[in-house]
């Protein structure tokens, strides 16, 4: 068949094929809405599983930390507001340690345990998450207000010193407490001890907020041991390690464990990787729902182009009876279900970027991280790929039948 011929055959089988999708202008219109729902869908759930991973790798490389120090599993706890276990006991003497190596710059002992807050005695107390930290300094960014004066209660492991009774707090802390700077909270591990410690609120800090994507309450180590009554085991969640400028990760890493192998020190991918081993289950099921959102799209695009198909057979019998080709149908249909997959992929592009915004800001306001919802080039370039094969091969596919089907049948 030559050149020319072609070309004519295909002029007509696309007047075949804007013909149908003029006559029929709301159901192209629902087509092309139901592909475009099912390429959101498949962007969304996407951009989950790959925000998830991102966000991760953000919180560690934010918290400008070169090593993580554990005892043993990290292992997040839901008591209260969440937080981490404090697994790794006699946390100072092991900091002081670690700090004594050539290319340790320093070594902060960081404990995480849930507390009790109230704005008076007689308040309604809410927990948080109480953060200790050895001093002020590089570890706590203060962005309102002053930092912490220290830690002088330790006194070399008496806890007899001077209490500063200072905290900081993050931005959602103080308006889940209505308080500003310069107001008094109570804080302690029980009820009881809480009601009897007031403590000044001297600045606003989102450093720990943004590490745990939940409220905090920062406070000097010693005393939020005391406060929760560990001051004899003095646990820490972590010990992070900040290296001197120009050490070798890797070489500090291999030294540091041969000398304490009873730790596990990890690198900033390490202690992600950990921390999400611990959550097999929800990547299970977040990678779960990226693969029932792929079938599903694929499932949905296929349907609603061989019903798109389908409903117009009484046409094609028409046409086949007139003596129109098997194969002008075929690509005639062919040509419907590339349309539609196209632009019902287009709509879907067209959604995702509000739809991610408006999802990452219920993120930020539910669990505290920003940007949970990530797509890429390569997610919405997928999807549209999906949207337009499947919808062209379904269509070929529901073409191909009703060419095999004797008119009559259909008329």
């Amino acid at each position: 068949m030559s050149l020319k011929r072609w070309l004519a055959r295909l002029r007509v089988a696309g007047g075949i094929t804007i013909s149908q999708l003029r006559h029929h202008r709301l159901r192209l219109g629902l087509a092309i809405i139901g592909v475009g729902l099912a390429v959101l869908a498949m962007t969304l759930l996407a951009g989950v599983g790959v925000g998830v991973l991102e966000t991760g790798e953000q919180q560690f490389d934010a918290a400008d930390r070169d090593l993580w120090v554990t005892a043993g599993e990290t292992r997040l706890t839901p008591a209260g507001g969440g937080g981490f276990e404090n697994s790794l006991t006699d946390s100072r003497s092991v900091a002081a340690e670690m700090q004594s190596h050539d290319d340790v710059k320093n070594a902060v002992p960081l404990a995480f345990q849930t507390v009790y807050v109230g704005t008076s005695e007689d308040d309604d107390f809410q927990t948080f998450i109480g953060t200790g930290v050895p001093g002020s300094g590089s570890a706590v960014q203060v962005t309102e207000g002053e930092e912490l004066r220290g830690d002088p209660h330790y006194a070399n492991g008496s806890y007899d010193g001077e209490r500063t009774n200072e905290v900081l707090i993050d931005e959602e802390t103080a308006r889940a407490l209505d308080v500003e700077v310069g107001d008094t909270i109570h804080v302690g591990g029980s009820l009881a001890v809480a009601r009897n410690t007031e403590m000044t609120v001297v600045g606003i800090s989102s450093t720990f907020e943004r590490m745990l994507g939940a409220p905090t309450v920062v406070m000097p180590l010693s005393e939020l041991h005391e406060a929760t009554g560990t001051t004899q085991t003095e646990p820490a969640t972590f010990i992070t390690i900040t290296l001197e400028d120009g050490a070798d990760i890797d070489t500090v890493q291999t030294s540091l464990a041969e000398d304490h192998p009873e730790y596990e020190i990890r690198s900033n991918q390490e202690q992600l990787e950990a921390v999400l081993q611990e959550q097999v289950l929800i990547l299970a099921a977040g990678g779960a729902l990226i693969v029932l959102a792929l079938g599903a799209g694929i499932a949905l695009t296929h349907t609603l182009l061989t019903l798109v198909i389908f409903q117009q057979r009484a046409a094609f019998g028409a046409l086949s009876a007139q003596g129109i080709s098997s194969s002008l149908l075929v690509a005639s249909v062919l040509g419907q279900g590339l349309a539609i997959g196209l632009l019902g992929g287009v709509l879907g592009l067209v959604l995702t970027p509000p739809a991610v915004g408006l999802l990452n800001r219920l993120a930020a306001a539910v669990v505290g991280f920003d940007g949970l919802v990530q797509t890429s080039p390569t997610i919405l370039a997928s999807a549209l790929a999906i949207a337009v094969v499947i919808g062209t091969v379904a269509a070929a596919l529901a073409g191909w039948r009703l060419s095999r089907t004797p008119p009559l049948e259909y008329l």
